[in-house]
């Protein structure tokens, strides 16, 4: 009879934690999140030690071609083949993210500073009264304006304006990525300044500066903290978007974008690498980014954890 009654009932009844739960399963989720860390911060590593040691790597020129060995097959000189002018893939390639790294990661760190900064002010000025408040209200509106815009329309048409270059890029990618930043820190600014510890700061006299940078800012970061992988991931693909359509560096500088670009053509007729091999490169370095990102926000939001 009691035997029945426990096998009816079932041991989860009974307090025992469900399966997936407990010791058990909290290490499991976080050697989950780690894996994707380890993931992600091998890949962009990896990526930064080739660009770094590039000429150690390889004993060809990124920028000379060699017009005696266009659209050779990958074999043992040319590692990854060569394009229709000439220029060895692998070499291009290795020296590639001195422009396809370099570029979003310093607009993306440009963008975090002004957005937290700029952010930070418009969320604890936003809804009181005065012309601060005035000025918060309407700074979002032009923001709003500016966000409307298609993102790589937005891009392709700043870099036409201020021409051809890697700081052209930068520039294009600080008006994109600033204005996301701020619209995070502000939101956060928004539900952290309503907290008690911020009315006690007040209330103890403190200055507006040091609330807003001592007490409520720190406690505001995650939300535009995650976003700087994801962003200078997607500073990665509008990099080599506006390349691939001849509005990024000049040729012959090696980058990704362009050099799927160039081999586009050679593909139709048999010849995949001059493609390929830069594609795979944006393909996981994007990837490795994103898996960064991933993690970081299962760290700082527990409740996405599945």
């Amino acid at each position: 009879m009691s035997g029945s009654l426990l096998e009816s009932v079932g041991p989860g009844a009974l307090g025992a934690p469900p399966a997936g739960t407990g010791i058990r399963g909290g290490r499991r989720e976080r050697l989950r999140a780690n894996i994707g860390l380890v993931i992600g911060l091998t890949i962009v590593g990896t990526m930064i030690v080739l660009a770094i040691f590039a000429p150690l790597l390889t004993s060809f020129s990124p920028v000379h071609a060699d017009p005696t060995a266009e659209l050779v097959a990958p074999n043992g000189t040319h590692l990854l083949g060569t394009d229709y002018l000439g220029f060895d893939i692998f070499a291009r390639i290795l020296y590639a993210p001195r422009v396809d790294l370099v570029v979003p990661v310093l607009a993306t760190a440009i963008s975090f500073a002004i957005g937290v900064v700029g952010g930070s002010w418009l969320g604890y000025q936003s809804g009181r009264a005065g012309w601060k408040g005035f000025v918060s209200e309407h700074m979002m509106r032009l923001i709003d304006i500016l966000q409307a815009f298609p993102v790589f329309v937005l891009a392709l048409a700043l870099v036409a304006t201020l021409g051809r270059g890697a700081s052209s890029i930068v520039y294009a990618l600080i008006v994109l990525e600033a204005p996301i930043f701020l619209r995070l820190t502000r939101s956060s600014v928004q539900a952290v300044k309503r907290r008690t510890f911020v009315d006690a700061a007040v209330c103890a006299g403190n200055s507006e500066r040091r609330i807003i940078f001592r007490h409520i800012l720190p406690n505001s970061l995650g939300p535009a903290l995650v976003n700087t992988s994801v962003l200078t991931g997607s500073g990665i693909l509008i990099t080599a978007s506006l390349s691939f359509v001849g509005a990024g560096v000049q040729p012959p500088t090696p980058e990704w974008g362009y050099m799927v670009s160039v081999g586009a053509d050679n593909m139709v007729t048999g010849q995949w690498w001059p493609a390929l091999f830069p594609g795979l490169f944006i393909g996981i370095t994007v990837l490795g980014f994103a898996l960064i990102g991933d993690s970081l926000s299962n760290r700082l939001n527990p409740d996405r954890r599945r």
